[in-house]
């Protein structure tokens, strides 16, 4: 009937919007493929909940489409400076500086999306980012379902929320994500053919409507089968290591991973939570975990890469060919490496590798730039090495002055760099007798304390300037990244063959085993010389006591060179002119950094107990009350006291208010309490908006108490428009009244008079079923009153029959 289209429209602006909210809360879960922890999932609930609110508020005002997304925009955007800035104008509107300060957050999030690794850290910054985002979503989804009754399209836009995550992950999404994701969906698409075949029911008479319904539960089914075949059969849902097109290749270039190692070392650097990659045994002293060399260096962008596609090599299975220059044999060191978080398509080693055990036919030896890798990211298991760890003298390497035949060309190449590093790395090596003094004196620009270089992983300098030149004439100041690619740079110079590798310096102590963490990512530089093949220089002034000096370098002391602090073999610093740190106090500063970057949660206990509770009543009392409004027969006792459903109905809400109020203060009670006060003057509207449905669903079910909701309900719109009906009035007088002062038109009349007749037959027929003819008329009357009468801002916001209900029971004939 008419009626029923009367509660199709309110179902529509009630039910689709949280249908659509929870979709997208539900397409945002797939994000944790991508980001650790669980606290940004909160984030991703208020930003959601807050857009979807507004655009329920706005459309209660009757402003057109575009104005409702330009609102729900303004308010994300309000909800972030109160959130993530404390310069907000009355803490939550954007100011300059708060958009500012914004901005600036949103740039560092940029960075640790572009420097991270997946699964980046879940930090203040990622937060911002992904409510911003996922905000966005959510208007984009509103403004599809409900704005322009088409919720079907908005599955293009949940399914873009899917394919971020999938390019970025490592491994394949949870599969419980695209079953939320899709069960959301599917909910989406029943409610909006709900709507319609209410909505169709509304226009046509008889039966057979069922096909709407029908059809869209059709849709929805075949989403969720679809979208379970799809998570749990295809590989192209996620990367699993592999870039789209890279086919089996390895390596840069078009067919290649195209990776930027140095861009993955600056995120495990800058990754909020440590992890631990490797458990290392039988390493008789500290050395570098060597896990790839990069051999190419753009100036443009101040980076070194692999450069080209690897070579197929050899199996990384047995015993190895030698590197280059490497004349083979040496004393042997077995080692046995166990990945224990360590997932990559790179399989790190040790000094001269000889043999490697353990490992599958996947993986690849590449003599030629001294790694293994394998053509597709998988975790490895533990693997042992035979690899030799000796390490020449300085006067062995002054000797091997020998030309670099066999030597890849690339190794030499220097194109385009500016020609100041050239100019002074002359001016560092002038004097120099042999090829390690060379290199020694360049190594020792970067280490003796005297030209002003400090590490930190925060770099300065202008950005805007060749990315070499600043760091070695102006900022002075990177970590390891900067420091090697400048030293190898500066080494090619100067005609030596020099590449850049990657890798983990030696960890700390753990019972029988060394421990390697994120923490310990490292790169470092290495020159070739004949007869002995790539040795490794530090140019990094490490004074945490990570760093690895070796033997050639800690005694360079013969044929008049400086004298360096002998420290033996295996001495642990490479910053001569400071204060070394022990391997004992090494340790302790790895194990202090690994405690403390566990995650603190900072928030009482008796908070997180106190929301648990408050959000289990509020659940609770919820299902009591929709239990008593079904006639459930067990409550029909309760559900008969006059104060049963009022009463739940307010505990629920209180509870509910609590509850949300907790959960928004886990993140600022900046944000909660504005909330908290904005909710209690939003009320009385959302109280009004719920008793409107609720009438008119009983209108529309047609049942014995069909009339008096359609009177208390037309009394309700009489009240808000500023005229208050005497209880002591009949209603046949009441509606004269009502009609007058609200200047009814025609079919308003008719309507009302219909509804009077409506409620007469309801109060003295024996037969007290609705007239079929109610809904309609009552959507008459609410229509003339819209029209000749239409509620005020105020009257909205504040109703009348809220604050100041009638009592319509009262009224006689």
């Amino acid at each position: 009937m008419a009626g029923r289209a009367v509660e199709s429209g309110n179902w529509t602006t009630s039910v689709t919007p949280a249908v659509a909210a929870l979709a997208v809360v539900c397409s945002a879960t797939a994000l944790s493929g991508v980001v650790s922890g669980g606290l940004w999932i909160f984030y991703v609930l208020v930003a959601v909940a807050v857009v979807s609110g507004t655009g329920l508020v706005l459309r209660a005002f009757r402003l057109p489409a575009p104005l409702v997304g330009i609102g729900q925009i303004f308010t994300l955007v309000c909800l972030l400076v109160t959130i993530f800035t404390r310069t907000g104008v009355l803490v939550a509107l954007p100011g300059p500086q708060s958009l500012e300060d914004l901005w600036t957050v949103l740039g560092n999030s940029i960075t640790e999306v572009q420097t991270g690794i997946p699964p980046v850290s879940d930090s203040p910054a990622m937060r911002c980012l992904i409510m911003l985002a996922i905000g966005l979503v959510a208007v984009l989804v509103d403004t599809l379902a409900v704005g322009a009754a088409a919720p079907a399209a908005s599955g293009l836009v949940l399914l873009c929320v899917f394919a971020v995550p999938a390019s970025l992950a490592d491994e394949m999404l949870p599969l419980w994500t695209f079953v939320l994701g899709a069960a959301a969906f599917a909910l989406l698409l029943v409610v909006d053919g709900q709507h319609r075949h209410e909505a169709w029911r509304g226009r046509m008479s008889g039966g057979g409507g069922s096909s709407s319904g029908g059809a869209a539960t059709a849709v929805a089914g075949m989403a969720v089968v679809i979208a379970l075949f799809a998570g749990a059969t295809f590989t192209l849902i996620g990367t699993v290591g592999r870039l789209p097109g890279a086919g089996n290749a390895v390596g840069g270039g078009a067919d290649g991973l195209g990776l930027k190692p140095l861009t993955e070392l600056r995120g495990m650097l800058n990754q909020g939570e440590t992890k631990e990659l490797f458990h290392v045994r039988g390493l008789p002293e500290s050395a570098y975990l060597r896990a790839m060399t990069l051999q190419q260096y753009d100036p443009a962008n101040g980076e070194w890469s692999v450069g080209g596609a690897l070579s197929e090599g050899s199996p990384a299975r047995g015993d190895l060919p030698p590197q280059p220059g490497d004349p083979g044999g040496g004393e042997t060191t077995r080692v046995d490496i166990d990945p224990v978080g360590w997932n990559d398509v790179w399989l790190p080693t040790y000094g001269k590798p000889r043999k490697i055990s353990n490992t599958d036919d996947t993986w690849r030896w590449d003599s030629t730039r001294g790694m293994v890798y394998t053509p597709r990211k998988h975790k490895a298991d533990p693997y042992t090495l035979e690899t030799v760890l000796a390490n020449p003298s300085a006067d062995d390497l002054r000797r091997a002055n020998g030309s670099a035949e066999g030597v890849d060309p690339v190794y030499f190449k220097v194109d385009g760099i500016d020609p100041s590093i050239g100019q002074l790395a002359d001016q560092i090596t002038r004097g120099t007798s042999s090829k390690f003094d060379k290199a020694t004196a360049i190594y020792k620009y970067f280490t003796d304390g005297t030209q002003g270089f400090k590490y930190s992983t925060k770099t300065e300098g202008d950005t805007n300037a060749d990315a070499l030149v600043d760091f070695v004439f102006n900022g002075k100041t990177g970590y390891c990244q900067q420091y090697s690619a400048a030293m190898a740079v500066m080494a090619r110079t100067v005609g030596l063959p020099a590449r850049v590798a990657l890798g983990f310096t030696s960890g700390y102590k753990t019972d029988d085993y060394k421990t390697i963490t994120s923490l310990d990512a490292h790169a470092w530089v290495e020159i070739y010389f004949a007869g002995y093949g790539w040795t490794t220089f530090d140019p990094t002034p490490l004074t945490d006591g990570r760093g690895v000096v070796p033997s050639y370098i800690s005694g360079t002391g013969t044929d008049g060179e400086a004298q360096l602090p002998d420290e033996g073999d295996t001495t642990t610093t490479t910053a001569p002119a400071e204060t070394t740190t022990s391997s004992s106090s090494a340790a302790d500063l790895n194990a202090q950094a690994l405690a403390d970057a566990t995650p603190i949660d900072a928030t009482p206990r008796w908070h997180w107990i106190t929301l648990i509770v408050a959000s289990a009543l509020a659940a609770l009392l919820t299902a009591l009350l929709l239990l008593m409004q079904n006639g459930t027969p067990f409550l029909a006792p309760l559900s008969k006291q006059p104060w049963a459903r009022p009463a739940t109905a307010a505990a629920a809400a209180v509870c509910w208010a609590f509850t949300i109020v907790l959960a928004i203060a886990l993140f600022s009670w900046w944000l909660a309490v504005p909330l908290f006060l904005i909710g209690i003057a939003a009320a009385p509207y959302g109280i009004r908006a719920v008793r409107r449905r609720n009438r008119l669903h009983s209108i529309a079910a047609l049942g014995a108490h069909a009339a008096n909701a359609a009177w208390e309900e037309l009394l309700a719109e009489s009240v808000d428009r500023g005229t208050r009906i005497p209880a002591t009035e009949t209603v046949r007088v009441a509606a004269r009244r009502m009609a007058r002062a609200h200047n009814l038109d025609e079919q308003g009349r008719d309507g009302l008079r219909s509804v009077v007749g409506a409620i007469e037959r309801s109060w003295y027929s024996g037969h007290p079923e609705a007239d079929p003819q109610l809904p309609q008329a009552v959507d008459d009357v609410r229509r003339s009153l819209n029209r000749n009468a239409p509620l005020a801002l105020r009257a909205r916001v504040l109703p009348r029959s809220v604050l100041q209900p009638t009592a319509p029971e009262e009224l006689e004939d």
